[in-house]
């Protein structure tokens, strides 16, 4: 099974930015960590602080892949962009943050990418990267 984590802006400072909310282990080390949980799992990481690269990205690999993890960062408040690509491909997308963004700004509470995805995962930190590949083997 192929399977693909797409993250979004700001995220490739992981384990650098806002440690209270973040944590310290850039998303890099995670993924490490990720491929040797995940063994029979053809696993890829993507990360991109433009949102047509993101858009391009799903374009690519949404007609192909088992699955599709995203954490959009920022852009999951404000691209309806990245939810018409999501709705426009056949692969299934979990939604994932990494801290609970209820708890968080009035802004970070509507999330348009939800609607069009097969479900969400958030405030459980890098582990929710975990919980979301997970869901697509518990079907």
């Amino acid at each position: 099974m192929k399977f693909i984590i797409i993250n979004g802006p700001n995220l490739n400072l992981l384990g650098q930015r806002e440690k209270e909310i973040y944590g310290n282990t850039s998303f890099e080390q995670y993924f490490e960590t990720l491929k040797n949980e995940f063994t029979d799992l053809w696993l890829e990481y993507y990360q991109s602080n433009h949102e047509g690269a993101i858009i391009d990205k799903i374009h690519e690999v949404g007609f192909d892949y088992d699955g599709i993890v995203l954490n959009a960062g920022a852009y999951t408040h404000t691209s309806i962009a990245i939810a018409d690509a999501i709705s426009a491909v056949r692969s299934p997308v979990v939604e994932v943050h990494i801290s609970n963004v209820y708890s968080r700004e009035n802004f970070r509470h509507k999330s348009y990418l939800s609607p069009v995805c097969k479900g969400l995962v958030i405030g459980f930190g890098l582990k929710g990267y975990h919980l979301a590949l997970q869901s697509f083997l518990n079907k």
